[in-house]
Parts: C-alpha cells; structure tokens; sequence
C-alpha cells in the first residue's frame, strides 16, 4: 500500500493555503473548509509494505536502530550504511523519524518505501505533516515542486508488522506561522512486530524541537498512553531533549545565557548530556514511572546531535527562529570548545525487555565529507520471550 495522495484538484490549491499566517487563519479559509477532509485523509493514512523475500529466522535477541535521517537528503549513502555498516547491517528493526514522501529536497522519493524494497523489509510509514512549502533553512533554496509534500515516522521490519497505530501529538508552535509552512502535527508510529518467539510493541517517537521542557513531557505521556498496558514495548527516536524551552525564540534566548551564567563546560557535562539531571527530569520521571527503564537502553553521556557553528545548515535552520545578532553570542560561548556543543537528544525506553549493549553510531555523520544525517544513529540489543 503506497502512500494517500492528494487528489489534484485539491493539490493545485495549497499554493493559496500556503500564503495563510497561522492555523487560525488557514481554519477560517472557505477553501479550507472545502478541502481539509481530503488533506485530513492523506495526512491519517498509514503506508504499508512488505519487500520481504521469506520468514526471518528466530534469534536469542535482536538488534534495533533508531535514527533521525534528516528527511532521507542523503537517502543513497543511507542505504549503503544500513547494507554495510557492521552494526546497521545487522539491524532486526528500525526506526526512523523525518522520513519525506514526495519532497523536493529528498529528489521527491518515497524515502521509506525505497528503504524498504532495498534492504527486504516489511515497513509503514505514517505521515505527519503536508508541507506547503520546500522546507527550512537551506531547503527553501532548493529547487522544484513537491510531488507528494509528506514527512513523517517510519518502522521497518524483518519481522511481520501490525498492529500500527498513528498517535498524533500536539504542536508545540503554530507550524503555519512559521517559515516551513506545514499542515498536521507530529505523530509517533507504534507497531507490533510479531518474531518468531514474541510480539513486541516498537514505538518510533518524534518530540517536538520548537516546544517547552513541559511540552515534550506531555507529549510523552500521549505516546505512553496510547501503547498498550501491558505486554513488552520499546521506544525510541528523537525526543528533543535538548534542556531548552524553544517554544518562542525569546524563551531560548533567557535559556542560554541561564547555561552561559552556569558555566557552559558544567552545563555539556552535566546538562546537556544528561539531560534527565534537571531541566528535562519530568519526562524522564513519567518515563520510569509508566514502568520503562532507559538507563540500561542508552550510553547515558553520549551525545547524538552536535551543534557546529561552522555547519552551513545548521546555522540557516537556527536563523528561522532566531536573531542574526545571537550568534557572535553562542560562537562566544563556545570558543573553548572549537565552536561545537554536544547534545543527548535520541532515546530508548523499554518496558517488559531485556536490553543489552547499548550504541550510539558517530560513523553515520562525525568524520564525513558530507554527514548522512545531523543525528548519529542510536541502537540496542532487546530479548524477546526471555
């Protein structure tokens, strides 16, 4: 089952869409109002496949990777990492988040699609957003037209999925007051995989980047309620943990000379990469007290995200929400540390599983000429039916 498309008589009208300055005003939209079960129908409708060339044997445990692909841009060099690389190679599951269907920035691929069919894979994807226009940042200079406009999460699987489950979760920002003008929200992916000796829940979670500390945990808990009660269930992906309040670029700003007056080198050690420490102990505490550990799911201390002053797009994607005149300040901040920051933003929790040798994969875009992604992969070893 491919992806919902939109039918094109409604497709030619999102040039207009896209001129509205808030969901507010898109809602109050004649046009929209004539449309939005068409949009609401392409957006809540899952994409299903199975590549599969027959049954994957049963194992003592199986290895699971959850990785940010950053839209699949580098969607070539990912498929060689997950055919070569001696951990990916090796993956049972993975979980994938900002996976685009359609999108000009992506070469308008069906990203977890061709993922799927290249590495024999069953899979689903579930959208979260139609975008109206090419992106953020250096994406908006990219040329063409999106030929689908979706972004969303995926699993892929060499187990048989089902089960799947869209759980949609609240935006932390006005996604139509902002430059990347989208239609949706974010929405988690959970799915039954269904090995040989066990069933076991997988969730690819995406939190909200532009949110609060409180806002992330909230979403959390949407996630954590909609999973089942029982039964063994694994978590895992981008959850933004990144100890800021970016729901409004006024609230970062107070929030990094806060770090700055506690000292920046005690803030990465302490903070940054530990992120349950303080500023984002609430979800962590929600998180053990639904019953999921991630202590023994994670190298605690490990960052997976690196804020670069010198990379070009990470310094566009910041400037959407953020004065120019903030930067000599962050550069400032971190001339002790060759203008890097690191962050732990990528997790996974577990509930009913045993979950060994914990990785973080800096390979996939530390030490590149061109990073696959901005985030490093992250993966564990889970037994099943132990």
């Amino acid at each position: 089952m491919t992806p919902a498309l939109l039918d094109g008589n409604v497709a030619r009208h999102l040039p207009e869409l896209a001129h509205c300055g808030s969901t507010a005003e898109l809602e109050s939209q004649p046009l929209y109002r004539a449309v939005g079960p068409e949009l609401r129908r392409v957006i809540e409708t899952p994409a299903m496949g199975d590549f599969t060339a027959g049954p994957a044997p049963a194992r003592t445990r199986y290895r699971v990777a959850a990785w940010n692909i950053e839209r699949g841009t580098q969607l070539d060099g990912q498929i060689e990492a997950f055919r070569a690389h001696p951990y990916l190679a090796c993956s049972d599951v993975i979980l994938l988040m900002e996976t685009d269907v359609g999108m000009a920035r992506s070469g308008n691929r069906d990203v977890p699609r061709t993922l799927a069919r290249e590495l024999g894979m069953h899979y689903v994807f579930v959208p979260s957003y139609l975008n109206l226009t090419n992106g953020s940042g250096l994406e908006r200079a990219i040329g063409g037209e999106n030929t689908a406009g979706l972004q969303g999460n995926a699993v892929l699987s060499r187990y048989p999925i089902g089960g799947v489950r869209r759980i949609p979760l609240r935006n932390g920002i006005d996604k139509m007051a902002s430059p990347e003008k989208r239609i949706g929200c974010l929405a988690s992916l959970a799915a039954d995989i269904e090995f040989p000796n066990g069933r076991v829940t997988a969730v690819s979670v995406h939190l909200d980047a532009q949110s609060s500390q409180r806002h992330r945990r909230d979403q959390m808990r949407d996630v954590l309620d909609a999973v089942p009660g029982h039964g063994p269930v694994l978590l895992g992906g981008d959850w933004n943990t990144t100890t800021y309040d970016s729901s409004r670029a006024v609230f970062a700003i107070l929030g990094f000379w806060l770090r700055v007056l506690m000292g920046v080198d005690h803030v990465i050690r302490n903070h940054y990469l530990h992120p349950y420490n303080h500023f984002e102990r609430d979800l962590f505490r929600l998180i053990v007290e639904r019953g999921f550990d991630y202590r023994a799911c994670n190298r605690l201390g490990d960052h997976t995200i690196c804020y670069d002053q010198t990379d070009p797009r990470t310094y566009a994607a910041l400037r959407d929400w953020v004065p120019d005149w903030c930067f000599p300040f962050i550069h400032w901040s971190l001339r002790r540390h060759g203008g890097r920051c690191p962050f732990k933003i990528d997790w996974f929790a577990s509930r009913g599983l045993r979950c060994e040798n914990p990785v973080v994969l800096h390979d996939v875009r530390e030490g590149r000429a061109v990073p696959l992604s901005d985030h490093s992969a992250i993966g564990v070893d889970v037994v099943v039916g132990d």
